[in-house]
């Protein structure tokens, strides 16, 4: 008798946490073939392993309608939160508002966009970032007025290289450094092949490179030698969220990488979703990112292998 009752409390405890379990998404402008998206994907599903919740996780390759429409679709199934990146400035202005108005909470990650009234925000100031990226080249006086920087991105028109450059641009515009975006795509092979072909057409004239994207600067090693460009014979600085770059920097064909708390930023914006699903709104901003140098680049290349 003893026994039937430890099951039929096993068993409505069991019940009970079932009942209690929530449904997140989890939405993604970028490409799972994007290795930095590996390690956001991967905060996500230790997330929802931890907390035992559901979480619903889409990726929409820079798609801006098809993200609208995950979103939408979130909405519709009465999800009790929302974490999602931002594909294009001011395009999900509107879906927010449908978010609040079902009272479901719909965190931002990943890509800020101050245009949209998002419950919070959970990862780096991209502005800041970009801007950090070109005083880095001034200060160690790999650039100075009159000189060129190139800054390769992978999807054109995204929030992410929007407001990289920005950030860039307030520091180079002042001193007379000009710059050019160019656009490539999510596929690492073309963008090598384009990259390559660029400085190829382009070398003579480039002081230095920002990667405004992790495939980008991932890719560089591949294109120098490509190209018979020696390692730090043009300066490079940009995103670090990836084993290339982690080697690319200890190597010396990168000069330093961004790290930007990929799987923490999907961990926390999903907590956040969560806390503001429990009635909690959170009411700030959580800020990740570091820059790194040859001198610590293991330490996260040993975060991204996993050692």
């Amino acid at each position: 008798m003893f026994k039937k009752l430890l099951l039929a409390a096993a068993t409505v405890l069991g019940l009970s946490q079932a009942a209690d379990a929530k449904t997140f998404y989890w939405v993604s402008h970028g490409s799972p073939a994007d290795p930095v998206w590996t390690y956001f994907l991967a905060g996500a599903k230790q997330w929802a392993k931890d907390t035992g919740n559901t979480v619903n996780t889409s990726f929409h390759n820079g798609d801006v309608s098809s993200q609208q429409e995950a979103v939408r679709a979130a909405i519709a199934a009465h999800a009790d939160g929302i974490a999602t990146s931002s594909p294009d400035p001011g395009s999900l202005v509107e879906i927010a508002k449908e978010a609040h108005k079902a009272h479901i909470p719909i965190i931002n990650f990943n890509t800020p966009d101050p245009k949209v009234s998002f419950d919070a925000y959970v990862g780096g100031d991209l502005v800041v970032f970009g801007r950090r990226w070109a005083q880095y080249l001034v200060d160690h006086k790999l650039v100075k007025a009159g000189d060129f920087v190139w800054m390769p991105v992978e999807v054109p028109g995204a929030t992410y290289g929007v407001q990289e450059e920005q950030g860039a641009a307030s520091v180079f515009k002042p001193l007379g450094i000009t710059w050019e975006v160019t656009d490539n795509t999510l596929d690492q092979a073309e963008i090598i092949n384009r990259m390559s072909d660029y400085l190829t057409r382009n070398k003579k004239k480039i002081n230095a490179i920002i990667g405004l994207g992790d495939l980008v600067t991932g890719s560089i090693k591949r294109v120098f030698d490509q190209d018979g460009v020696k390692p730090g014979e043009i300066p490079v600085i940009g995103w670090g969220n990836s084993l290339d770059t982690t080697q690319e920097v200890l190597t010396g064909y990168v000069n330093a990488g961004t790290w930007q708390d990929p799987q923490a930023t999907s961990y926390l914006a999903l907590s956040l979703a969560n806390m503001a699903a429990s009635g909690i709104p959170p009411g700030f901003n959580i800020l990740t990112g570091a820059i790194y140098e040859k001198d610590t680049a293991a330490v996260y290349d040993k975060i991204m292998s996993g050692k």
